[in-house]
């Protein structure tokens, strides 16, 4: 079995996810890429390697559950278990619709159970199907990329650089993230699984059609760091890569 730290990213095709999967693999791990599209995930993967990164990718469809199945299967066969897990798929909107179509007086509710069906759900999804293979790791670690525009410290605060966010899909959506991961934290404690949400901040992605002033590469940090904390390390915790944030 490989003794290197095998970590699965999801959506890491492009964007925040990307740049997660190119800084562990620069820091030595064995990096699997998840990606709905076959193509697009294995043509991240061959840029990687290119570089001299062990990566691989799978097919991943975090609404799937057949898809996260399969992929479990897939990853089990390869390297028989992961050390860490990175839910960083998410979407602002489904394609077709905007955030302001989101404001709760208008919201059509089936894109806002889109929008819960890839944020909240696709990580239950996800996280389920691999926690045997996590289980398998000497010091798992499973890191969910919430948004800190879903605190309600935050969004209640008319002062905040988030206070014009009106939205009963993406906002809501990570707020139950954020607290889907302290729920996970209590559950998976006694198996020694540290479980923690972080937030990139506001970067330039196709997330945001590319609005945002950080870089990807910056967005990556905080999840980087806290896929990499030894065994000892905090769970239950929502940082950005610059500390502890309001829940």
């Amino acid at each position: 079995m490989n003794d290197t730290t095998i970590t699965l990213v999801t959506g890491a095709n492009k964007g925040i996810g990307r740049e997660i999967a190119t800084q562990l693999a620069a820091l030595g791990h064995t990096v699997v890429i998840g990606a709905r599209s076959a193509e697009l995930g294995e043509k991240a993967a061959a840029e990687l390697r290119a570089t001299g990164a062990d990566v691989t990718s799978v097919v991943l469809d975090v609404t799937d559950p057949a898809s996260a199945a399969a992929a479990a299967t897939e990853v089990e066969a390869r390297h028989g278990r992961i050390d860490a897990l990175v839910n960083n798929a998410g979407v602002a909107a489904p394609p077709g619709s905007d955030l302001d179509g989101q404001r709760p007086s208008v919201a059509d509710v089936d894109v806002l159970r889109r929008v819960f069906d890839t944020n909240f759900f696709g990580v239950v999804t996800v996280t389920n199907a691999l926690l045997p293979l996590l289980r398998r790791s000497a010091a798992p670690r499973i890191v969910n990329v919430s948004s800190v525009t879903g605190s309600l410290t935050t969004m209640s605060d008319q002062d905040s650089p988030a206070a014009h966010l009106v939205s009963a899909g993406y906002v809501p959506s990570k707020t139950a993230l954020t607290a889907l991961t302290v729920q996970y934290a209590k559950d998976l404690r006694p198996d020694g699984i540290l479980v923690n949400a972080v937030c990139p901040g506001y970067c330039a992605t196709d997330l945001n059609d590319h609005a945002g002033y950080r870089t990807a590469a910056q967005g990556a940090v905080a999840a980087v760091r806290m896929a990499t904390i030894a065994a000892d390390g905090p769970t239950g915790t929502f940082t950005s890569d610059e500390g502890t944030l309001p829940w």
